[in-house]
């Protein structure tokens, strides 16, 4: 990079990370130091990229809508759990291997190109096949995507811990939130204006597309300068994943973290339902655009100001973003159970699908801004493997109950996962201060 590019980053670092001294540093070594304006705008670019991505093919609108499409709605319950969960219970393992290597920017460039493969092989699916082989094609490139996007989580937090000093790391994912989301804001405006039910063509595209983005966001990330850091000690990695688990046992405030965010696994979990409530009143392919909106919007226009406050208390944030998902959901929930089903506006559901959209944003920065400041050296790896793959079994098993619940009242369901959200704001309050 030129010195006019390096003084560039250095100035916008400062206007972004509010200081005089873009190079101030806390808890990186003087080394890595220097390096800081560059690397934050490396990651920057790749996570928005990644996260623009993200939205483009989120199991929870265009993946759903999509298999509907294809004539295979009944694989659409399977979305959110394999997308979540697959990404989430091999990080024990992948932890563990991660810790020997003394650079980890590899592991979430493997990642990316995964990913950016496997949604390849859903246009493959969606472009030569139809009915459920083509549903089935989808969830197995979304299998693969899962797994690739475990590489990704585990690398990233240790990258970023690395390489980006406390207090910026907040407003560093509030900031591509916000970027990503309102890029997707663009894009679907640009995609979805005054367009019918989308072509199998047209999804083979959007697919295509977000795929090119995982590529460039891989070949960024790549020239991110990482020193090297701590490595781990000998033993297969399967073995010291089992002892890793002893962190559960040992490590109270860790523990009281994980039971917290599996409490509030609720706002992932309530988000389908709403889809599924406004689908029951109109099934028309604009309602697609409308919540893809939606989600874009709340990214946009929460995220940086979730990261800001993060970087002050990443706690508050957790609170705060528990406390509005669960008034949404219970809100919901409630009026579903009285009125009915159809009794409501159309606008209402992704109304509210926005506000539980922010109020997830802020659950989901909250921890992880919780999980990198409250942990060091290898002890961040383990603490973010450990929590991700036990939340990622609680995941499927609270996602297979919520799929059993909602055959006898969606309204049900959502009210279910406000309660669960009011005890996990409770816990909340009970953790104790990282930043």
């Amino acid at each position: 990079m030129s010195q006019k590019n390096v003084n560039t980053a250095d100035q916008l670092y400062a206007l972004i990370a509010n200081e005089e001294d873009a190079r101030a540093c806390k808890d990186i070594p003087e080394d890595a130091c220097r390096e800081v304006p560059r690397n934050f705008f490396l990651i920057l670019g790749s996570l928005v990229l990644t996260k623009l991505g993200d939205l483009l093919i989120s199991p929870k609108t265009v993946l759903a809508w999509l298999l509907t499409a294809l004539g295979a709605a009944g694989l659409v319950g399977w979305l959110v759990p394999i997308r979540e969960a697959g990404s989430m219970i091999p990080q024990l393992v992948i932890g563990a291997w991660v810790r020997k290597k003394p650079v980890r920017k590899w592991f979430w460039v493997l990642g990316s190109l995964g990913q950016a493969a496997s949604v390849t092989g859903m246009a493959a699916s969606v472009w030569l096949l139809e009915g459920y082989p083509a549903g089935y094609g989808v969830i197995a490139a979304l299998i693969v995507f899962s797994l690739s996007r475990g590489f990704c989580s585990v690398a990233m937090k240790d990258v970023q811990g690395k390489c980006i000093p406390k207090a910026r790391r907040g407003r560093l994912s509030g900031l591509a939130s916000t970027l990503g989301g309102a890029a997707t804001v663009g894009l679907t405006i640009l995609l979805f204006w005054d367009r019918g039910d989308p072509s199998v063509l047209f999804y083979t595209i959007l697919l295509l597309l977000a795929a090119g983005l995982w590529l460039i966001a891989s070949a960024l990330f790549a020239v991110v300068d990482e020193y090297q850091g701590e490595t781990g000690g000998g033993g297969n990695a399967m073995g010291e994943a089992v002892a890793s688990l002893s962190l559960l046992r040992d490590d109270k405030p860790f523990r009281h973290f994980v039971i917290t965010r599996a409490l509030l696994l609720c706002s992932a979990l309530a988000s389908p339902y709403f889809v599924v409530l406004a689908q029951q009143q109109s099934d028309n392919g604009w309602l697609l655009g409308v919540f893809l909106l939606a989600s874009s919007l709340a990214s946009s226009v929460s995220a940086s100001v979730w990261g800001w406050m993060a970087d002050k208390s990443s706690r508050q944030v957790m609170i705060r973003g528990a406390a509005i998902a669960t008034l949404v959901c219970l809100g919901i929930g409630i009026t579903n159970i009285v009125t009915g089903d159809g009794k409501m506006s159309i606008w209402f559901y992704p109304v509210a699908f926005f506000l539980l959209s922010i109020a997830h944003a802020g659950v989901r920065l909250g921890r992880k801004t919780y999980l990198v400041d409250m942990a060091g050296g290898n002890k961040r790896t383990d603490y973010n493997a450990v929590s991700n793959t036990v939340i990622g079994v609680l995941l499927l098993v609270a996602g297979g109950l919520s799929v059993v619940a909602s055959l006898i009242s969606t309204g049900a369901v959502i009210t279910m996962l406000g309660l669960m959200g009011l005890t996990g704001t409770l816990c909340a309050l009970k953790l104790r201060e990282v930043e």
